[in-house]
């Protein structure tokens, strides 16, 4: 029998887990992260083939989860030179790339960027023919000086073909340099498409980086799986994918955890709360899936429209600390992180964490609760402090006000309380503190389509056909299994205030994992 290996490297522990081929979950393991973050996939790797009894051969695929790429556009850490290209005069002359952007991020692109004529109507017609010479000559320019570059075309993702001509005199210019291009990657609105897309292209050289390092740390385990990474929609994507479109892995293990949280309960429509050491996620379920985001994202304070996970993101956590100031009590957002072990009053440290608060209200058996000397006022006052706080978030990410089931995943989901106003129940699954983990080891694949089509003249079914077609060819370059794909969701929104009968479709398409369906049928 083959066995696949989930991985989910979080704020401050690593998750793993062995599923085998029924999706039984076989060992697991939560570990705190180390400071080179292979050490500590090592150790979690080493202790959950240790508990399974299997020798490392019996792994044939790994799926990793990393917020590695998101850190880096946090922090400003390690990301590349770019020359960003837009492709639209002399229609959109009147904002700069990156004009929007935070000035120590901007540094990145904005001393190579560049507007050159071309770029499409909404319909497909030409705003202008492509300055190929332009083109040529903003390459020459900056050899030797950028790292990547991304290219973004006005109404690209109605008509692609000055961003793929663009990309081939590029190639031919600066050689294999990575480019971005942004029909790829974003959806309708031209300056948020162009941001996404320039910083997809900041991030492959982390993305690489983040490939070598966990492909290093499976290697040393002794494991020769076929490697795979999670992206931000719940699915995953095969290496060469992933190091071609990094930005997708933003938001990857909230995502992960409420993949993890469908599967454990088979509840397909639910509010999921993941509870770390550091920060709480709720976002919800719809037919499975997370539910994508409908406004624009900000990545690292830039203002984004690529897929992103609707999310309500919180600063706290189990390790979260909690103070006494003259404005009141307050908890996080700093936090022990996984020092939690060492440093929470309730495992004899001497910091007061959000656990111990918890504890002291009798939500789990966790530590020594009778070293705690907390004021019972106080910790009763702070408890609800923080539950106010997360229910305040279910109703934000909730579009009715009719109770809808909750599922509590992570490591510090402990700490709710077993009722909550915004839910009708609450239901906290078997594994539930490595939810994130098998998340990333569902071996489930998608594709999709974020386009304007011009419906004169043709008939709904023949181009929703088109879009599905589309997202299919994504989603097997992805790595799904043709036979497996099946449609989960089509929204068509006709846009007034374009002519033609314009018609904005997002559709999307999952299947399972090519390499995963041939494995269970070997076996």
């Amino acid at each position: 029998m083959s066995y696949r290996l989930g991985i989910d490297v979080g704020g401050t522990m690593t998750d793993a887990v062995i599923l085998d081929t029924a999706d039984n979950v076989v060992s697991k393991v939560k570990v705190p992260n180390s400071s080179d973050i292979v050490s500590g996939i090592q150790t979690a790797i080493t202790h959950v083939l240790q508990t399974s009894g299997l020798p490392p051969q019996r792994i044939s695929l790994a799926m990793l989860g990393t917020t590695q790429v998101t850190n880096a556009i946090i922090e400003r850490r390690g990301l590349s030179r770019v020359l960003a290209m837009r492709i639209g005069a002399p229609a959109t002359t009147g904002v700069k790339p990156l004009a929007s952007w935070p000035d120590d991020l901007a540094t990145w692109g904005r001393a190579h960027s560049v507007i050159l004529r071309g770029g499409h109507e909404f319909d497909g017609r030409l705003i202008a023919p492509l300055d190929e010479l332009a083109v040529a000559e903003a390459c020459r320019k900056v050899r030797g000086t950028v790292d990547a570059v991304a290219v973004t075309g006005v109404f690209s993702p109605v008509s692609a073909q000055h961003e793929e001509r663009a990309a081939a005199i590029i190639q031919e210019e600066l050689g294999d340099v990575p480019t971005s291009l942004s029909h790829q990657i974003g959806s309708i609105g031209l300056l948020e498409r162009e941001n996404a897309t320039i910083l997809n292209a900041m991030v492959i050289q982390v993305a690489k980086r983040v490939v070598q390092t966990f492909s290093a740390a499976i290697r040393n385990s002794g494991i020769s799986a076929a490697l795979f990474l999670a992206q931000n929609d719940g699915t995953l994507m095969e290496l060469d994918y992933a190091q071609q479109y990094p930005i997708l892995t933003v938001a990857s293990g909230p995502t992960n955890s409420m993949r993890g949280a469908a599967y454990l309960t088979g509840l397909t429509d639910a509010v999921v709360i993941d509870i770390g050491g550091t920060s709480t996620d709720v976002g919800i379920l719809v037919r499975g899936f997370p539910r994508e985001s409908a406004v624009a994202v900000e990545v690292g304070d830039v203002r984004t429209n690529f897929r992103m996970p609707d999310l309500v993101s919180l600063g706290l956590g189990g390790g979260s600390i909690v103070r006494e100031t003259a404005r009141g009590i307050t908890i996080g957002p700093d936090s022990v992180g996984y020092k939690i072990i060492t440093e929470g009053q309730v495992f004899g440290g001497h910091t007061l964490t959000f656990t111990d608060v918890a504890v002291s209200q009798g939500r789990g058996p966790l530590g020594d609760p009778g070293v705690l000397t907390l004021d019972e006022a106080f910790a009763q006052q702070a408890y609800q402090i923080a539950v106010n706080r997360i229910v305040d978030a279910i109703a934000q990410i909730k579009t009715n006000a009719l109770p809808i089931p909750l599922i509590a995943v992570g490591g510090g989901s402990f700490t709710l309380p077993d009722a909550l106003p915004e839910a009708s129940h609450i239901v906290r699954p078997l594994h539930y503190e490595v939810a994130n983990a098998i998340g990333a080891a569902m071996a489930q694949v998608s594709g999709r389509v974020d386009k304007i089509y011009n419906m004169e003249g043709r008939k709904r079914d023949e181009v929703l056909a088109e879009a599905e077609a589309a997202a299919r060819a994504e989603a097997e370059a992805a790595g799904a299994a043709p036979d497996s794909l099946v449609l989960v969701d089509v929204e068509e929104l006709p846009l007034s205030y374009l002519p033609g009968n314009a018609t904005r479709i997002r559709l999307t398409v999952a299947g399972t994992l090519r390499a995963w369906e041939e494995l269970k049928a070997e076996s």
